[in-house]
């Protein structure tokens, strides 16, 4: 492992897939959570501090300071856990809907990286004249693509996530404009503190559809539904949201589906198959 510079008593802890994970004391005495790996890609940490900077920019939600950063580690301000209560889920809705109507420059990302990152997997952020073309063509049909070559989608699965791609001018919504995602916002990726209150952890930020964060939210252990009816008094969602939930959480299905396998591509199947 590779730590900062000074950094003490490190202590391994929880910290996703990919990377280990220590509660460490830095040099200055302060505590701090570190993630390393050895095969770390170049500049990916970095992006995702960028992204934790970019997500606090608008001030509604709480992310971990970033401490120090370099191509082998990432040290973020340590943060004791506790659970989210009802005040908080609140505020979490509240603070996404400020941040994703803080808006994004383009549908992609605004800070000139070429790729996001989820868990192992890679994808471009090249940005797209509009939001369906990036669906489609940053997400879908590449993720389509790698989840068949692993045998984790079938070819019908592969035709139902086809035809979606085909009809998403029409499936997406009425347009808007690019809104500021987390980007991997499922509830792991929100921690609640010993107040109960939430901040935002492990960021793969771009320019989206902020319906996007919305239903990866809703997908993986939902939080409270106070969480969602906050969102919805500080900025209402566009007619027929309901009926494209599934259209959403087809990203982070095939995202699975390419990682993980299992029932994954079978889910992702069925989620396309409900448009088509």
């Amino acid at each position: 492992m590779t730590l900062p510079p000074g950094a003490t008593d490190a202590r391994r802890v929880g910290g996703g897939d990919i990377n280990d994970a220590f509660h460490v004391l830095l040099a200055d005495g302060s505590q701090a959570f570190v993630k390393t790996r050895p095969d770390a890609h170049p500049g990916e940490y970095a992006a995702e501090a960028r992204g934790l900077g970019w997500l606090a920019e608008p001030g509604a939600l709480r992310t971990p300071r970033v401490l120090d950063v370099d191509e082998r580690y990432l040290a973020l301000e340590w943060v004791d856990a506790g659970t989210l209560g009802e005040a908080g889920a609140e505020e979490l809705g509240g603070g996404l809907a400020v941040i994703h109507t803080a808006g994004a420059p383009c549908f992609g990302d605004p800070h000139g990286d070429a790729s996001a990152r989820l868990g192992a997997l890679e994808l471009s952020n090249e940005p797209s004249p509009d939001w369906p073309s990036f669906y489609r063509d940053r997400r879908l049909v590449p993720l389509a693509r790698l989840a068949a070559g692993r045998g984790a989608l079938s070819p019908a699965g592969v035709a139902a996530v086809e035809r979606v791609c085909e009809r998403l001018a029409e499936l997406a919504g009425p347009p808007e404009p690019p809104a500021r995602l987390h980007g991997d916002l499922w509830t792991g990726n929100v921690l609640a503190d010993r107040s109960g209150r939430p901040w935002l952890i492990d960021p793969s930020s771009y320019g989206g559809h902020r319906e996007v964060d919305l239903a990866m939210l809703r997908l993986f252990g939902s939080p409270s539904e106070r969480t969602f009816a906050a969102y919805e008094d500080a900025a209402p969602l566009a007619p027929g949201w309901r009926d494209r939930i599934d259209l959403y959480q087809l990203l982070p299905l095939l995202v699975h589906a390419v990682l993980f396998g299992g029932s994954y591509g079978a889910a992702a199947e069925r989620a396309a198959a409900r448009y088509g």
